[in-house]
């Protein structure tokens, strides 16, 4: 069954009640995105993917801050590369990740201008 899930293209809903595995890997998704920077480069790289340099312009942290964040978030598996001739491109893993990033920083938005929330 889960093969025909494949075969109508990729599911937006997991019915699967969590197990242990889901849990911790769920809250080390979770633990990347506890920091504001990384959290910030996940949202740009939502936006379009980007080079490191770029990525310190736009969020105005130090170069080696940046790569740093960027090689945790590659080794973690939320972010992915391609190489364009001497320049490196990362890109936000998944469709998952974009939306879990995207919700957050809606939810901050409602907490931070008083917005009522929405069900």
């Amino acid at each position: 069954m889960a093969n025909a899930k494949r075969m109508d293209g990729p599911s937006l809903h997991h019915p699967t009640t969590p197990d242990a595995l889901r849990l911790d890997t769920a809250t080390s998704t979770f633990r990347m995105l506890a920091d504001p920077t990384r959290l910030h480069i996940l949202w740009l790289l939502a936006q379009e993917p980007s080079d490191v340099t770029s990525l310190v312009q736009q969020t105005g942290a130090a170069r080696t801050s940046v790569s740093q964040h960027l090689a945790k978030l590659r080794f973690s598996g939320l972010v992915t590369t391609q190489k364009e001739s001497r320049r490196v491109v990362y890109s936000i893993a998944d469709g998952h990740l974009t939306r879990l990033v995207m919700e957050g920083l809606n939810h901050a938005d409602h907490k931070v201008t008083g917005e009522p929330t929405h069900g």
